[in-house]
């Protein structure tokens, strides 16, 4: 502990009015011995009101308690409490009202004992904006959960009307298709290519919004599992085009699974659709970063994507191809994006245009994983250490019982 021999007084007063903020000096028995005049401006008091007072009449609890010794403890022992960082207490003016404070204490030795310099600092601002701050994020959090519940509301309830607006139009066509003129057909192919894509889009709004609020507890969820799903889900793209779809042994993670399901759809979906001439080849790996995340990559052989691109994909409805090359609402990368953020994670993209595209996104590891890991590795040192010990042991003896402890050390498999 760093500490200065002083001598209170005219000696020390010239450092304390220099300080910016409220200084105050108090001795082992909780008075005030010093201050300067930042403090008097603050708490409102004369220097002469304040001199020999308690200070728990200015900061009535949090500071006294780790200066004053009692029958319990020794006044070192008090001191040994202080706090060398900031402390958010509350102080009081002369006049009764009560602001907040941030309060750092170091020791002073000097003749008449081990005294503690207080500096004290008006936080009034800096909470007021922190609370302004964090309403601000509960209006936004609140906004944001209002637009999602509005979306969710609106494309269900959207759904029965087009249901209806669909299902005639489709009746045209079949009843009167090739019985009128030729732009009567065509503008009934208009209204029934325009109701399909509208049921689509609000499908696709949907399942947007219900991310957020239909969400499952994430639970530990075998991604391999997942991934099967998916392809057992898009078995006929995968069938039509010839793609092959090939994976590294894939790792348990902390996931709502079915929204891991969706996940990989959609982007093994878009990385079969949007392919120039020829065989579609996607592969799907994970590797374990220097934290407790897995990171996936999906990679594919397809058109690829310009880097001007590369934030905008994850936009809702935003779209790089017309509607006449790929069909889509534009919202699956959408929809990517908010399950990977849910999940607490990222997702990224790199690519060249021509030359495919990689897919990458973040997503926890399982708790039991990271416990089988630490078991293992905890055996494996235990068992080496045995063996480092028992070679120690001169002779035969020594060795048999090297060759008795590998023989019993356990061997555990690895996920």
């Amino acid at each position: 502990m760093n500490s200065a021999r002083v001598r209170p007084g005219y000696r020390y007063r010239g450092l304390l009015e220099a300080a910016p903020d409220a200084m105050v000096v108090v001795n082992q028995g909780g008075e005030i011995v010093l201050l300067n005049l930042q403090a008097e401006k603050q708490f409102g008091y004369r220097r002469d009101e304040l001199l020999g007072q308690k200070v728990t009449n200015i900061i009535p609890e949090g500071f006294a308690e780790r200066i004053v010794s009692d029958g319990l403890r020794s006044a070192e022992d008090a001191l040994a409490q202080r706090i060398d960082t900031g402390i958010e207490l509350t102080a009081r003016r002369k006049d009764g009202s009560e602001f907040p404070i941030e309060l750092m204490l170091s020791p002073l030795e000097s003749a008449e004992g081990i005294l503690v310099t207080a500096a004290i600092r008006n936080i009034s601002v800096r909470k007021k904006a922190d609370a302004h701050l964090a309403q601000k994020v509960a209006e936004l959090n609140r906004s944001n959960e209002e637009l999602a519940q509005f979306a969710y509301i609106a494309s269900h309830d959207l759904q029965e009307p087009l249901r209806m607006v669909a299902s005639y139009t489709a009746l045209l066509a079949r009843r009167y298709r090739g019985k009128l003129d030729a732009d009567a057909d065509e503008f009934i192919a208009f209204a029934v290519d325009g109701a399909s894509r509208m049921r689509r889009l609000i499908q696709d709004l949907l399942a947007y919004s219900r991310v957020g609020l239909a969400g499952k507890e994430l639970s530990e969820t075998s991604s391999e599992d997942a991934l099967q799903q998916t392809l057992l889900n898009l078995r006929g793209a995968i069938e039509e085009s010839g793609a092959r779809v090939t994976h590294d042994p894939l790792p348990t993670v902390l996931a709502d699974q079915m929204q891991l399901v969706q996940l990989f759809q959609n982007l093994v979906g878009n990385a079969i659709k949007y392919q120039r001439p020829g065989i579609p080849e996607v592969h799907i790996a994970a590797t374990r970063n220097a934290g407790a995340k897995w990171i996936f990559s999906v990679q594919d052989n397809g058109l690829g994507i310009e880097p001007q691109y590369f934030e905008r994909i994850f936009g809702v409805f935003q779209r790089l191809h017309k509607r006449e090359q790929f069909d889509g609402t534009g919202i699956g990368l959408a929809i990517c994006k908010k399950i990977v953020e849910r999940h607490g994670g990222s997702i990224s993209v790199e690519s060249q245009l021509g030359h495919g595209s990689t897919f990458s996104f973040a997503l926890a590891g399982s708790s039991a994983g990271s416990l089988h890991r630490s078991m293992r590795r905890l055996v494996q040192d235990g068992a080496l250490l045995s063996r480092r010990l028992l070679a120690t042991v001169p002779g035969s003896a020594g060795a048999e019982r090297c060759a008795s402890a590998r023989a019993t050390v356990p061997t555990m498999s690895v996920c």
